[in-house]
């Protein structure tokens, strides 16, 4: 069975970095996307950072420039390094896994809190 859960979140100062981690157990197809989303109250998941094992990643558009997503296979981890962050930036970040082949499955971890505020 697989399981993600994430850490590394908190409270920080504009401006400031945060690192999420994921660590990912359990047999994932190798063939897969992992990627951050997060979540307000009241407001619908928005994705974060997304990178594909075939090697391309993308980002919101909120974040673009600010945020890193990166994975290590042989720990079966992926991180988001967030920089520069914003009030706006807070919520939970939940960590997302998707098996890209048909009828593959999709694996949620139940997220980190992330506030910044002053």
């Amino acid at each position: 069975q697989v399981q993600l859960v994430e850490s590394g979140g908190g409270l920080v100062q504009p401006g400031g970095s945060l690192r999420l981690s994921c660590e990912i157990s359990g047999s994932i197809s190798g063939y897969n996307a992992m990627g951050w989303y997060r979540q307000v109250p009241g407001k619908e998941r928005e994705l974060v950072a997304q990178s594909f094992s075939t090697g391309p990643t993308n980002y919101g558009d909120a974040v673009q420039g600010r945020f890193i997503i990166s994975r290590d296979n042989v720990m079966n981890a992926v991180y988001l390094e967030m920089n520069s962050l914003k009030p706006e930036d807070s919520a939970v970040y939940l960590c997302k896994g998707r098996e890209l082949y048909r009828g593959g499955t999709d694996y949620w971890g139940k997220g980190t809190q992330v506030t910044v505020s002053s």
